[in-house]
């Protein structure tokens, strides 16, 4: 204990900048953490902090060994939470990040729902098409669109994520049904922006992989936009199904079916996945929105496969 607390001192020090502000924070003598500190850098074999009358900054030892034991407490300080909330009531702040589009169309309506039955989670939800990293962003969820991610996270399967061809009528009847998938290098295309870049069209035809995409009039990673200009007929769009569900069931646009399927990625395992650390599950909280989610998410995409 003696250590973890010249530890939580030494990290203190680093983040005011200063041994006496670090004491005034922990309501001890500066000379008195000014010396844990010391005791620290005397076991260590290593001079962690450059001294001065004005500042206090890292030695290069010392910057590697405080990014180490950042990752250290906040491990420590995610353990003590799950053991002080075990079998408790769902409380806090819960951290959730998510597609934008996702968001807008199917998470938030369901964290309503939430919030009613978890009145005491506090919900923190950012919407970004940027990748979140689980433990190092400060995320307890995350809702990604893709295929399962190589971190060492627990990835539910939610539901499909295949991107879909898709038209307006006015679009088709001014420009033409395409009935093979070559014929949409002649076409206006709407493009979704990915972190990636533009998602193209790409066709696989006798073991080739085939990019088919049209000249692009617009891209954006604002898919409600980019639906808006498909209905107003100004290109075909690429996108997934879910997105696309109230338009095609109004008719303002409607699917377009080629022999050969179209995808926007030679991956075959696209799919929105929910991620979340192992340990994390055991924190009432998160338990309570895995559950809630995986259970209202996997049901919807059952009823939209009927």
């Amino acid at each position: 204990m003696d250590q973890l607390r010249a530890i939580r001192y030494f990290s203190k020090v680093v983040e005011t900048g200063s041994f006496t502000k670090a004491a005034h924070f922990f309501k001890v003598p500066p000379s008195s953490l000014s010396r844990r500190v010391a005791d620290l850098e005397k076991s260590l074999g290593a001079t962690l902090l450059k001294r001065s009358t004005r500042l206090v900054k890292l030695t290069e030892v010392g910057q590697i060994y405080y990014n180490d034991m950042q990752q250290i407490l906040a491990q420590l300080a995610q353990s003590n939470e799950t053991v002080r909330s075990y079998q408790t009531t769902p409380m806090g702040r819960l951290s959730i990040s998510s597609m934008v589009s996702f968001g807008d169309k199917i998470l938030l309506p369901l964290l309503d729902e939430f919030s009613a039955l978890y009145p005491e989670i506090i919900l923190d939800v950012s919407l970004s098409d940027e990748l979140s990293t689980l433990g190092r962003d400060d995320v307890d969820i995350a809702i990604r669109g893709g295929y399962a991610p190589n971190e060492r996270v627990l990835a539910i399967k939610l539901m499909d994520n295949g991107f879909i061809p898709v038209a307006s009528p006015a679009y088709l009847n001014k420009y033409g049904t395409p009935t093979d998938v070559m014929e949409l290098k002649q076409h206006k295309g709407l493009y979704f922006k990915a972190p990636f870049g533009p998602t193209p069209w790409l066709c696989h035809i006798n073991d080739q992989w085939h990019d088919v995409s049209g000249p692009a009039v617009v891209i954006s990673n604002n898919g409600s936009w980019l639906a808006k200009k498909a209905c107003n007929g100004e290109g075909i769009l690429m996108s997934t199904r879910w997105a696309l569900a109230s338009y095609l069931e109004s008719g303002q646009l409607q699917e377009l079916n080629f022999e050969h399927p179209l995808t926007i990625s030679q991956n075959a395992e696209m799919a929105v996945y929910l991620l979340y650390q192992k340990q994390r599950y055991l924190v009432p909280k998160v338990k309570a929105a895995v559950d809630f989610l995986v259970q209202k998410l996997q049901v919807k995409n059952e009823s939209n496969l009927l």
